[in-house]
Parts: structure tokens; sequence; C-alpha cells
């Protein structure tokens, strides 16, 4: 939901010039990217409504996000570099055209492998244009400029990111959930239109594309997010299970070796983990994004099925978390600024933890306002303060060649995270209606312990002056 703050750096990394239509660059890449933030917090409040026309499962639901977060988390990083080697305005065109031909057949599937297929389809558009919109913005501003740029940008993807549960919750409780998806085609439209006309071309045309690593990258992703989300539905891990965790083990290893062996011209350069810091970000994005990920899949799930919100109603209780991150996020960027990241990125994580030890009182059943957002707020004031400060971290852990790479990777981390939650996040789903605030409030205490963990990893990695 906030991931964009550890995205804008990527733009940040890139030398460029000064371009001819510097507002309609900007609307251009806002309307592309608007796709994906939309598209990442809306299908949430909709879990229920396709879960009951399309007869899903707690093994099977899941998959409607994941099915858009593994090619998404798997693929962010060839599609950066996509842009980079055939040019960033045709790969942001394709990622446009390919996310709203997928959302058309997200509209039309008629069951639930079909709606997957097609999640899968967008999450792949999304890891075209997702990069190449911040490419883009990185190659056509020079210095205070490209700040603006950028700035607008991850303010254009906070509001999106803000809109898109209480506007989906609408959608599905006044025309169905098919609706969700139809809203990308007119924003779809107009971002290819502008782009068409007023984005210049930039295209670096350098090496060759590590079509194997990003192959590898998927596959393991998601051998080892089918076989949580067996253990997770199942509450037992089967013979599926552990051989899908095996395999997706033997799977990392070999994508390793295969990184290791391109060096630089890999789609994850093995040397970025010679630097402590950057290792501890990783984690800390993993553990933080993991946990934030899992909020919000569960807590409209709990509040439509347990509590009987409406959609709407879910969508609506959501909005103070997206409102608080972003009126505090850059008063914590500009803290960082002057006392670096390492309180910053110690102390938010720790508080979001709080957030999620108060998210145990939560009941569906009580009123939102004493139950359920002290402990939103709590949450939201934490990642507030950690999603700025985490982007200058991680630029600052690597040396320059890897500034790009390391912001996009980062991005990646965060989005893998929210893939694993979800994976695990169906042991809460698949409970009766009766335990699911139980099983709500077992998944806030995790989510809590992982929080801490990654203050705690922060702390200790990095420098006292970083």
């Amino acid at each position: 939901m906030s991931t964009y703050s550890c995205d804008r750096g990527q733009a940040e990394a890139v030398k460029g010039k000064s371009v001819a239509h510097p507002g309609w660059t900007i609307a251009a890449t806002m309307l592309a990217s608007s796709l994906a933030f939309i598209d990442g917090s809306v299908t949430n409040v909709a879990l229920p409504a396709i879960g009951k026309e399309l007869g899903g499962d707690a093994s099977s639901l899941p998959w409607v996000i994941n099915s858009y977060l593994l090619p998404l988390s798997a693929l962010l990083l060839l599609g950066g570099a996509a842009g980079d080697h055939f040019g960033r305005k045709r790969a942001l065109i394709l990622g446009i055209i390919l996310f709203a031909l997928a959302s058309v057949g997200c509209a039309f599937a008629p069951d639930l492998t079909s709606l997957f297929l097609a999640r899968a389809a967008q999450g792949v558009g999304a890891a075209i244009l997702m990069p190449n919109s911040l490419g883009i913005l990185g190659s056509s501003f020079e210095g205070e400029a490209r700040g603006r740029a950028v700035g607008t940008w991850a303010a254009a993807g906070a509001i999106a990111s803000a809109v898109g549960p209480p506007l989906g919750g609408w959608l599905v409780d006044s025309v169905g959930w098919r609706a969700i998806f139809y809203l990308n085609i007119p924003v779809a439209t107009a971002a290819i239109i502008v782009a068409w006309h007023y984005v210049e071309e930039s295209a670096q045309g350098r090496g060759r594309l590590d079509w194997m690593g990003a192959l590898l990258a998927t596959v393991t992703l998601g051998t080892l997010t089918r076989a949580l989300t067996l253990w997770s539905s199942r509450h037992a891990a089967s013979f599926d299970t552990w051989a899908g965790l095996g395999g997706g083990i033997m799977l990392l290893v070999l994508f390793l070796i295969v990184e290791h062996r391109l060096g630089d011209r890999a789609m994850m350069p093995l040397a970025l983990f010679a630097s402590r810091p950057f290792v501890g970000l990783t984690l800390l994005t993993l553990l933080l994004y993991g946990a934030l990920g899992g909020l919000l899949v569960l807590l409209p799930y709990l509040l439509i099925v347990g509590g009987q919100y409406s959609p709407t109603q879910a969508g609506l209780a959501l909005l103070p978390f997206s409102i608080v991150i972003g009126t505090v996020s850059r008063r914590a960027g500009r803290l960082a600024e002057r006392i670096g990241p390492r309180w910053p990125l110690s102390i938010g994580p720790i508080v979001t933890g709080a957030g999620f030890a108060l998210m145990v009182r939560a009941d569906p059943n009580a009123s939102y306002w004493t139950s359920i957002l002290p402990g939103m707020a709590v949450v939201a004031l934490g990642m507030a303060g950690a999603v700025a400060p985490l982007t200058t971290a991680v630029l600052s852990s690597v040396d320059d060649r890897h500034t790009g790479t390391a912001s996009g990777f980062n991005s990646a981390t965060a989005r893998t995270g929210g893939l694993v939650a979800t994976a695990i996040a169906g042991a809460a789903i698949a409970v009766p209606r009766a335990d699911l605030t139980g099983a709500f409030q077992a998944a806030a205490i995790v989510a809590a312990v992982l929080a801490v963990a990654a203050g705690v990893i922060a702390f200790l990695t990095l420098a006292k002056s970083s």
C-alpha cells in the first residue's frame, strides 16, 4: 500500500536532461503507476465477493492477490532493465497495454483459474510499467526539478493507494466486484495517449537481459508461495507442502548460482550483499512489509466476514492508514536527512509492532473507533516514520553503480514480503467465521514480532552515522 516510497529512489538514482513537456511527462507516469497502486489495494476488499461468486476457499482466495504479486515481485528488476535496453517509453506503453488487456480478462473471468491467469498478466504489466515510469522521470529531469517530479509521483501513488479500498468497496457494493477491473480501462487509455504524444524516448541499449534469472526468480517464488499457501490453508504440512518447500529452496540455490556467474550483468548482482547495511535493510523490508501485507489482507476480510461490514465500509475503515502515511512520511524523511536513518528505521518498525500488538484487541462486532482504529493509527504512524528513511538508507548502503538496482531490489523485496504474508494468511481465512477474530488476533501477534525484529535489525546493522 505504501511501497511507493521504496520505489522513488530508482528515479533519483538516474542522471538525465531537461524535457520538452514536463507537466505531461509527469502526468503520463502518474497515470501509469496509479494503475498498479490502485490495483494493489483495491482487490483486498473484494475477496469475499469474489470467493462467493467463483467458489474460492482458503487455499485459492489468497491467489487472487498473489497471482498478481508474484510476477510483480519477480520481474520488477527485469522490467526496468528492459526499458533501459529497448526504450523506456516503449516499455511503459507496452506495460500499460498489457495491464489494460489483463484487466478486461479479470472482469470477464468465468472462474478462478481464468482470474488467476489474468491477474498474473496484470502483474507482468505492472512489473514493466512501474520501474519505467520512474526511469522516465529520472531521465527527463535534473536536480531540484527531478526531486519535485518524483515527489509529485510519490504523492500521486499515496493518493491512489488511499482511494483504492473505499472506491473498490463502493464499486463492489453498487455494481459488483468485476467493476474494479473496468476502472483501469479509462485510466490506461489516458496514460497511453499522453505517453504516446508527450513523453520523449530514452534508451540505453546496454547489455543483454537476464532472462534466466527472471525465469528462476518467478518459478522459485511461485513454488515457495504455493507450498506456504497449502500449509496455511490446511493447518498442516502435507507431502506436497514439504516437496514444494524443498523444490523452492533448490531453485533458490540455482538462482543464486546463475546470478553469481553473471556478475554485474545479473538481474540481482550479488555484490550488493557485500554491504552489511544493505543486507540489514533487505531483511527489515521483508519483515516489515510482510507484517503490513498480512494486515491489509486480513483486516478487510475480518470486517466483512466477521463483522458484516459492507465492502464500502471496510474500504473506508482502511482510509485512516493512508491519511497518516501521507501526512507524516514527508516530515519523517526530513528528520532522517538531519539525524540519519538509523534511529527512524529502528524506532519506526518498533512503533509499528506496538500498533500490531494493539490490534490484538480487534473485534469486528465491537466499536470500530475503540477496537480497530487505535491499533491501525499506531501502525500507520510507525510505518510513516520508516518508509521515507528506508529509501535514503538503501541508496547510501551501496556504491553509485548499484543505486538504481538496489532501490529496485528493495521495492521487489517489499512486494515479496506481501506475497509471503498473503500466502500464510490462508491460515486465518480457513477458520470458521466464529473463530475468525481469534485467528486475526493471533496473526497480529506474529506481525508485531516481525515488525519489532525489523527495528532491531536496523539498529544492529546501520552505522550511527549512516
